[in-house]
């Protein structure tokens, strides 16, 4: 990649940095031929995402499979980023998991119930950062 390059590949440590700058990504489920997309707010907690779920698709689509993608992005007006997380999703199911989660200060966005905890444990971490300007010549083609 030359220095001009507007798309640079976010290490490691740079993607969890950012992970943990925001609150609200996209869970990416599938069962089969059905994909779904869930917005969830989230932690990041010792190299894992967190987030709470009430009993529904979510939780059901998690329990048949539970390889998931989790995206997360931001931008201002110079810059943006994405972040995409490959792994797998568990209910959090033990006590000592549970106490432990209940004490990263997670609570739900709109006023619901939500019993459940999952954990995302990452295969893959990738992540892209995005210098914005505007769209260079189409055509190549200059003034005389």
């Amino acid at each position: 990649m030359s220095t001009d390059d507007p798309v640079t590949r976010l290490s490691e440590d740079e993607c969890w940095e950012r992970l943990a700058q925001q609150e609200l990504g996209r869970l990416v489920t599938h069962v089969g031929d059905v994909i779904d997309i869930f917005p969830v707010n989230y932690v990041v907690d010792r190299g894992s995402i967190v987030f709470r779920t009430a009993e529904g698709s979510k939780l059901v689509e998690l329990t048949v499979s539970d390889e998931v993608l989790f995206e997360v992005d931001d931008h201002t007006d110079a810059d943006a980023w994405s972040v995409i997380v490959r792994g797998s999703a568990r209910q959090i199911d033990t006590l000592a998991e549970r106490e432990a989660a209940d004490q990263l200060g997670l609570v739900p966005w709109i006023p619901t119930l939500k019993y459940n905890y999952v954990r995302i444990t990452p295969g893959t971490l990738t992540g892209r950062a995005f210098r914005r300007s505007g769209e260079p010549e189409r055509y190549g083609v200059s003034e005389y």
